[in-house]
């Protein structure tokens, strides 16, 4: 018999399915964003629980792996979220033995995030379950299929940042 998580999930899967073929097919495009994002998420977030890793961990893991040694400021930029949930985050990171925070004798000021052995070695077991998740999104997709999408988030993206540095600028 399944667990309560699992027909959980089940039926939120069901609902997302009905509302877009059935309810609102014709809905916003940020809600369908929106609801692709929730479900790429949630396959990811149940892989990464099989190895006892947290999704809000992934993020910054991510980013580490690309600029190991970055300030806790610059983690939170990268990340996108503000800086005492970067700190919180990385509280727990740091007790999982995922990463250091230090700072430099030269800089008291600054927190340094560097990833420790295991947090490296995370890399080669994680990125794997992303890319898995990514495949399997794509299914029964052409290849130029996905290329256009791509190519319609960034545009979608560049629209939306330059909208918003207008108008903060204004």
């Amino acid at each position: 018999m399944p667990k309560a998580s699992e027909l959980r999930e089940q039926e939120i899967a069901q609902r997302v399915l009905r509302r877009w073929h059935d309810d609102v097919p014709n809905d916003r495009l940020a809600h369908l964003v929106k609801d692709a994002t929730r479900v790429f998420l949630r396959a990811l977030q149940h892989r990464l629980s099989q190895h006892d890793v947290q999704l809000g961990h992934w993020t910054f893991l991510r980013i580490l792996w690309e600029r190991d040694g970055i300030t806790k400021r610059e983690l939170s930029i990268e990340a996108g979220v503000m800086e005492p949930t970067t700190f919180a985050a990385l509280q727990a990171m740091e007790a999982l033995g995922y990463v250091t925070l230090e700072r430099r004798p030269t800089n008291r000021k600054n927190i340094y995030v560097f990833l420790t052995p295991l947090g490296k070695r995370l890399r080669k077991t994680l990125v794997p379950l992303a890319e898995e998740v990514n495949a399997v999104a794509v299914q029964h997709l052409a290849a130029e299929d996905v290329a256009t999408t791509r190519r319609a988030l960034l545009v979608m993206i560049d629209n939306l940042t330059r909208d918003q540095q207008g108008i903060e600028q204004a």
